[in-house]
């Protein structure tokens, strides 16, 4: 999957998009952002901007 344009997406689709990795490929948020090379801060900043928190417990944006 590819998340190198984020930073334009609409947070809707993102979190879906996000959460579905995190779902079947990654163990957590750090492990997200390093496969894709992303910087954290910024995909919480435009998750956040929909009220979307990470919640380690679940492994998912809710």
């Amino acid at each position: 999957m590819d998340l190198s344009s984020f930073s334009t997406m609409d947070p809707h689709l993102l979190v879906g998009l996000v959460n579905t990795e995190l779902r079947n490929q990654c163990d957590s948020l750090e492990d997200l952002v390093a496969t894709h090379g992303i910087d954290r801060e910024q995909l919480l900043e435009r998750l956040g901007s929909a009220y979307f928190t990470y919640e380690p417990e679940q492994n998912q944006f809710r």
